[in-house]
């Protein structure tokens, strides 16, 4: 197998604890475990990582930019979302 029969791995970063990781590019390895190397000593050179996710390219699913208003557009057809279509019974006192 030669370095372009590799998958494609998507690498995302956690710079410091309690912060959300990010994308911070992609590599091509044979393997999960080398991926994971590959992308300690490509994206934290300089210690400032504390947290590493490789995940395949085939295994993300995206939205596409095109589809954005009609995909993130409210559900104003979806009126049990709203907090007026339940009623609250008599007897409930703290909700």
């Amino acid at each position: 197998m030669t370095t372009t029969d590799w998958p494609l791995w998507e690498v995302f970063v956690r710079s410091r604890r309690g912060l959300a990781h990010t994308h911070a590019g992609s590599l091509h390895a044979p393997d999960a475990e080398l991926a994971l190397r590959n992308a300690r000593d490509l994206y934290t050179r300089r210690g400032e990582g504390v947290s590493i996710w490789v995940v395949p390219s085939s295994a993300i699913t995206a939205s596409s930019p095109d589809e954005k208003d009609p995909f993130f557009e409210p559900a104003a057809d979806k009126p049990y979302r709203h907090p007026t279509f339940y009623e609250i019974p008599e007897g409930v006192q703290h909700l």
